[in-house]
């Protein structure tokens, strides 16, 4: 078996390399190594590494650079996962995106995006890390400027670059202290584990908060949605975003002897958490409200991280991507079918006119809230329990709480708006077709059995852990007070005149700390840049050093040289004075 999952490994990346140069195959091709990645999971769940590493590429004094892969449990159970997820979106965006003149440069641009984040969970040192990690960069930039005609799409994938770059800025630190002072070959990373030193940390910290969004570097994230939705799909669910927390799960064993590392990734988690809810419940553009769930998962799967269980953020992110793409593809599906409108509030009575759209929808979102025996609930209320469970700190448990109950009200906002009452715009009523339900189909029958599956193949005996049933129901009750409360809301509010939002909902619509990056910060600079451009060049230095200045230099000499003041009244009033006094002595 040792030979067949590095065998595996390669085929796979191999044959998607030759899928880029032929992107009309790319469906069937990823479909057959999807098939192919099942393989090796049931070798690598027993707890088994493999490593595969090529003859150095570089030779240094001090490290040896070469191309390694690591085959342990992470990289072999999100492969196919990738693949799968992958698959659909491409079958999916053959519909979405017909009209596009150059949908086969799509599909490529999803091919390479793809092989890039298989670099990254694959990679078994920081170097090969980085080529994967700049890779999803570089490509989510290209997707999501796709429309490039319009300003919106172009600020949007300059926006995500940027925050990329200030969390890259991290990884690069630690490579290079790494470099330095240890190895950059994860093996002999985690050897020395106890050695390792506080700021390497700092920079994975920065690298995951701008690849992952958390809060402070979060703006980029919901403004991705201007890309075309199959983007935000693949973005949002099993690429780019999740790479952040990966790298974190992936290096665990260096961070978790640090307490400040620790409570640093746990208070960041549970603040993205419940900030980001507390933004969806404000939107009502429906790609925004799930751009601000990822933001909203990730920060819970960070929170796990913190609380020293990689595990669970590993299970959170594999179920999360399901209902997370499948999310995205109905709203895709609607938005499509109803001339590009992506506000909820002009949806309406879509159960009738796309019946199995608005099921899959609502599948996903009960998934996402933790509904019980869908994947979201094996995941979700674990965490929940193990935070509760906890002694760390009970500010992150509270804070959880609250974002669970929101989350299950942006959800249950989402379904009540766009699914019941009557229709608030004018669309012309498509049936559903092969190409867009199957993706769909596939990725709720996973959305629904992935968390059993799970279940089944893993936890073979599980861990008595005594509660009181409040806390055991606990997850539960918040979500049906997150579902009752948004019902009401929703009927209290359905028939009112729309008016501007309080200063809290702005500020959370407005994502917070939004304006002080993109709107205070520039206009400041713009108005001290403006001043020091007018009022120093214009009126200090040409009044000291122009034309006054030399007046002010000549003057004095001029003074010097000649008693010629160009006084005239004065010169009137001594000729007048000299002409009368002479007069005077004249005469007597």
């Amino acid at each position: 078996m040792n030979w067949v999952t590095p065998t595996i490994i390669l085929t796979i990346f191999l044959s998607l390399i030759m899928s880029v140069f032929q992107p009309h195959n790319a469906k069937k091709n990823i479909m057959l190594l999807f098939l192919i990645s099942l393989i090796p999971i049931n070798f690598t769940l027993n707890n088994n590494e493999l490593m595969l590493s090529l003859a150095p590429l570089i030779t240094m004094p001090t490290e040896n650079i070469n191309i390694s892969l690591t085959l342990d449990t992470l990289s072999t159970l999100f492969t196919p996962i990738a693949l799968f997820i992958t698959w659909s979106i491409i079958e999916f965006s053959t519909w979405y995106m017909t009209t596009d003149p150059h949908n086969h440069k799509f599909t490529k641009y999803l091919l390479i995006f793809l092989i890039t984040m298989l670099v990254i969970i694959t990679a078994n040192n920081m170097y090969q890390l980085f080529i994967g990690w700049e890779g999803v960069g570089i490509m989510s930039f290209l997707l999501i400027g796709w429309w490039n005609g319009r300003q919106d799409a172009n600020m949007a994938a300059l926006q995500a670059i940027i925050y990329n770059r200030i969390g890259d800025i991290g990884l690069i630190m630690t490579t290079a202290w790494l470099m330095t002072s240890s190895s950059i070959n994860m093996q002999e990373l985690m050897i020395q584990h106890e050695m390792i030193n506080i700021i390497p940390m700092i920079g994975l910290l920065a690298a995951a908060t701008g690849k992952s969004a958390q809060f402070s570097l979060h703006p980029w994230l919901p403004s991705a949605m201007e890309g075309p939705t199959p983007v935000s799909a693949l973005l949002h669910s099993s690429t780019m975003v999740v790479a952040g927390v990966f790298l974190l799960i992936r290096l665990h064993p260096i961070m978790y002897n640090n307490n400040i590392m620790m409570t640093s990734c746990l208070l960041l988690g549970a603040t993205t958490t419940v900030f980001a809810a507390a933004a969806a419940t404000t939107h009502s553009d429906i790609k925004k409200i799930i751009a601000l769930s990822t933001t909203s998962q990730l920060g819970l799967m960070m929170t796990m991280v913190g609380l020293n269980q990689p595990t669970l953020a590993f299970l959170h992110m594999i179920t999360h991507s399901f209902f997370k793409a499948m999310l995205f593809l109905c709203s895709g599906s609607y938005i499509h079918n109803l001339n590009n409108e992506q506000d909820i509030r002009m949806m309406g009575g879509l159960l009738k006119t796309m019946p199995m759209t608005s099921s899959f929808m609502t599948i996903a979102n009960f998934s996402l809230m933790g509904m019980p025996f869908l994947s979201g609930f094996y995941s979700k209320d674990t965490i929940i329990e193990t935070l509760i469970n906890s002694h760390t700190n009970s500010w992150v448990i509270m804070i959880t709480m609250i974002a669970t109950i929101l989350s299950a009200c942006y959800s249950t906002k989402i379904m009540l708006t766009t699914m019941t009452g009557y229709p608030r715009t004018h669309h012309k009523i498509h049936n559903e077709t092969k190409t867009t339900m199957n993706p769909l189909m596939r990725l709720m029958l996973a959305s629904v059995l992935m968390g059993t599956l799970t279940k089944a193949s893993t936890l073979q005996t599980t861990t008595m852990t005594t509660m009181p049933k409040s806390i055991k129901l606990m997850t539960l009750t918040a979500t049906m007070v997150g579902i009752m409360l948004s019902k009401d809301t929703h009927n209290m509010t359905h028939h009112l005149m729309p008016k501007n939002l309080n200063k809290l909902s702005l500020m959370f619509n407005q994502l917070a700390f939004f304006n002080i990056p993109h709107r205070t910060i520039t206009m400041t600079t713009l108005k001290i840049s403006q001043q020091m451009s007018t009022e120093l060049m214009d009126l200090w230095a040409m009044e000291n050093w122009g034309p006054k200045g030399l007046l002010n230099t000549l003057t004095p000499t001029i003074h010097l040289s000649t008693q010629q003041k160009n006084m005239i009244k004065n010169y009137m009033t001594m000729f007048t004075i000299s002409m009368i006094l002479i007069l005077l002595m004249t005469f007597t």
